[in-house]
């Protein structure tokens, strides 16, 4: 092992474990809140949560409680900052994984989303005061919420909705007493305002009949004013926090207003101001750590294959096939546009026409595969018409291509192995600092958890469709795409490469974004949830285009990059994802 890999091991270590830190002193208010792994037993399976109790939680001072659910293909996990600024106020928070979602047993959607079994287990809770429990719930969290609430009428005090609504996707209505004392915080640019609240647009929520049937009255809703009343249970408030709708769980101002409204409702230490918070560096550590991780994959890629029985599996890196020309040029731009042209399309396709089956049993993970398989299609499609136009031979653009298999079954073994023993070496280092510090890798949207049994065995299920593509992938960035520049310089390979993946995607959420804030709607709303989605496809196709060419380059074939990447993409994938059959 040379210096330089010693360096970047211990650069990668280093930032896992300073994140780590700064990630748990924020995730517990310096060590003063204690979390508390929770598994609430029902009928149809058991849900999975976090209990954060605050020192001044006991058995004969009993505390509010709140009941805090995330939204669709998310996980407890986002609802760190409302339930750590919650639980430094005084607030026992149970934030739990929805059914079907994170580490609760499947279906998603059943048993009220997991909302009424979680407010029972909470208002029985030992250390908790039955008579000031408030629930709070983002996106279809919400509609947790409000299944809870008419589930268990006399179980909460009060709630909050953020980014979502009443009466939505089987939800139950809400009117003018009920949910009890309830705030709405619905950010100004929230992608989803005609699924919630049935308007044009997200400004327009003020107006909205369905939230003013809601509040009471026939007029338009004045933001941040009191209606209703407290003591009978029927006060109402609308914040629009200018955020979006992922943002709303990531917004300092959206946390002050939960904060604000379950304190004057259930009480606990309101001599900190909402705005005084700290669940920020929580946010940072994590996202430090999974830099820290993916950092980590490429000393441990050069050591398997540049030393012992493995390296064998290399080779020097092949003569480039591609000039710099027009045709080159082209190729560029359909690698570029393609894949955004195709994302709307292909996602909704897969997320609608591939049926749910044991097999592949995730709505958005079929939208992901359909379109990694429709890409895959197109890109052999292209790289076929380029190698017939050519005048090599088929042995010749193997090994060009990096698809030759040096002595056979051994050499591609020998480059899954590889592959293997990074994901493997990547997962240990998860589950250690899982251990220590009880935290994932996370940034925002984009998180890496450690797999359960049940995401190995779904995973299964989608890997092929995912090796298809990244396979796919080497042969077009480092057959087709591959010029003299980028064979001799490593750094330009990973420039260009990245840039080429990632920054179509950027510009399009440029464009979508751009045209929400100015408009208040997206283009085509009917695809919020794509266009959230892309948000984690620019960060993942960072890593890919990196882990791709640093493999090719130093194993000079394009096997282990493309088993890697499959193995990596479809276990953040899966275990992001809700399953939506009882496996």
């Amino acid at each position: 092992m040379n210096k330089r890999t010693l360096v970047l091991f211990g650069a990668a270590i280093g930032l896992v474990l300073v994140g780590g830190v700064v990630g748990w002193w924020g995730h517990t208010a310096g060590g003063d809140v204690t979390i508390q792994e929770t598994q609430i037993e029902t009928e149809q399976g058991t849900i999975d949560g976090y209990l954060y109790v605050p020192p001044e939680a006991a058995a004969d001072d009993l505390a509010p409680g709140v009941l805090a659910i995330h939204g669709y293909i998310n996980s407890k996990e986002t609802q760190a900052p409302f339930a750590i600024e919650l639980a430094r106020r005084g607030h026992v928070v149970l934030a739990i994984d929805q059914t079907g979602h994170g580490y609760s047993d499947p279906p998603a959607f059943s048993q009220g989303w997991g909302g009424p079994p979680a407010l029972e287990y909470l208002s029985e809770h030992e250390l908790v005061d039955p008579d000031r429990i408030a629930i709070e719930g983002h996106s279809m969290g919400g509609w947790a919420s409000v299944a809870a609430a008419a589930a268990h009428p006399d179980s909460y005090e009060s709630m909050v909705l953020a980014g979502s609504a009443t009466g939505s996707s089987g939800a139950p209505t809400g009117n003018a007493t009920f949910p009890r004392n309830l705030g709405v915080v619905y950010a100004e640019y929230d992608e989803f305002h005609r699924l919630m609240w049935g308007t044009e647009s997200a400004p327009a929520t003020p107006g909205s009949e369905k939230l003013q049937n809601v509040f009471g009255t026939d007029e338009r809703i004045e933001t941040g004013r009191i209606y209703g009343d407290f003591e009978a249970g029927t006060a109402r408030a609308l914040y629009q926090p200018s955020t979006t709708h992922p943002g709303t769980h990531h917004s300092p101002t959206a946390v002050a207003h939960v904060v604000e409204w379950i304190q004057r409702t259930t009480g606990g230490d309101t001599t900190l101001d909402p705005d005084d918070q700290i669940w920020h560096w929580k946010e940072l550590g994590t996202a430090v750590s999974l830099f820290g991780g993916f950092l980590f994959l490429f000393p441990v890629i050069g050591t398997l294959s540049g030393t012992g029985p493995l390296a064998s599996a290399t080779r020097p890196l092949p003569e480039p096939v591609a000039e710099r020309d027009r045709g080159w040029g082209l190729s560029v731009a359909l690698t570029a546009l393609l894949p955004v042209v195709t994302y709307y399309p292909l996602m909704l396709l897969g997320r609608q026409g591939l049926p749910v089956t044991a097999l592949t049993p995730q709505n958005e993970t079929n939208g992901i595969a359909v379109w990694m398989l429709g890409n895959a299609a197109i890109i052999a499609a292209l790289v076929g018409v380029w190698h017939l136009r050519s005048d090599r031979t088929l042995a010749d653009a193997r090994a060009r291509y990096g698809l030759d298999t040096g002595d056979g079954v051994g050499t591609l073994a020998r480059s899954a192995a590889i592959a293997g023993g990074v994901a493997l070496a990547l997962l240990a280092l998860l589950f250690a600092f899982d251990a220590v510090f009880r935290l994932d890798f996370r940034a925002w949207l984009l998180a890496l958890k450690l797999p359960s049994a049940l995401h190995l065995r779904v995973g299964l299920g989608y890997f092929p469709a995912f090796l298809a593509f990244f396979v796919a992938l080497e042969v077009l960035l480092h057959g087709r795409l591959r010029t003299a520049a980028t064979t001799e310089s490593l750094r330009r390979a990973l420039a260009e490469n990245v840039a080429l993946l990632a920054g179509p995607f950027v510009a399009f959420l440029g464009v979508q974004y751009g045209y929400l804030f100015a408009t208040g709607a997206l283009p085509v709303p009917l695809t919020a949830l794509q266009t959230i989605i892309a948000f984690q496809f620019v960060g993942v196709l960072v890593g890919v285009g990196a882990v791709s060419t640093y493999s090719f380059h130093r194993t000079g074939r394009a096997w282990v990059g493309a088993v890697l990447n499959a193995l990596l993409v479809t276990w953040l994938v899966v275990a992001s994802q809700a399953t939506h059959l009882p496996l």
